[in-house]
């Protein structure tokens, strides 16, 4: 249902992204951030699914075309260790924070895995972000401080999951906790990726929980 778009950077360069609406005049946005596989049907899935709840999606494509299958790690990992976070998240996420909010709507930001990660450093770094929630992504260790986060913030962790462990999910929170930020952190008996349900990480009722979770804290800060 949605439709490849550029889309204008602060630095007046042009991104590409995918793009779905709601057909709705003035509905808020979200921001959709790619896992580490880049922009994949899925994650345009989870656009279209927002828009159908009412929120006008875009994901900004941060690997310029690049996409890789789920079985090629190797890949994934090469792709995602070579972008520079600090400027996809200041040129390219926040180009589509501003896209989505031009004619004053709120814009929430969200993302997985890897994209979970740049949710929060937007979080920090976009003053134009409203809300933002990240599922089990982290940003890496002195790339930011939970005192930066400004905005309210929800988050999704899996308990079992071998790269965001529950050990940093609990530095994370208590970062968060005495930074006074708000917040919401949940956790669930899932893997790491358990969103996807294109991949045998898939859990549906930690998916269907973090899914109804997080549309309601849209509605709330939205």
């Amino acid at each position: 249902m949605g439709t490849k778009i550029s889309f204008p950077r602060p630095d007046r360069k042009q991104a590409k992204g995918y793009l779905a609406k709601t057909g709705q005049a003035n509905a808020p946005g979200v921001v959709v951030i790619q896992e580490w596989w880049g922009l994949q049907d899925q994650i345009r899935g989870i656009c279209d699914r927002l828009a159908l709840a009412g929120y006008d999606a875009l994901a900004p494509d941060l690997y310029a075309g690049t996409t890789v299958p789920y079985h090629n790690r190797e890949a994934a990992a090469r792709e995602m260790n070579s972008l520079n976070f600090a400027e996809a998240t200041d040129q390219v996420v926040r180009g589509a924070v501003q896209y989505l909010g031009k004619t004053g709507v709120k814009v929430g930001l969200t993302g997985f895995c890897m994209g979970g990660a740049v949710a929060i450093l937007g979080a920090c770094r976009i003053p134009e972000v409203a809300a933002a929630a990240a599922f089990y992504g982290l940003p890496p260790e002195g790339a930011f401080k939970p005192a930066d986060i400004k905005v309210p913030f929800q988050g999704h962790y899996a308990n079992i999951d071998d790269y965001i462990t529950p050990k940093k999910v609990d530095a994370f929170e208590a970062g968060l906790k005495a930074a006074k930020c708000k917040y919401e952190l949940f956790r669930y008996d899932a893997d790491h990726g358990f969103m996807n349900e294109q991949r045998d990480v898939h859990e549906r009722k930690a998916a269907e929980l973090g899914w109804k979770r997080m549309l309601g804290f849209w509605k709330k800060y939205l």
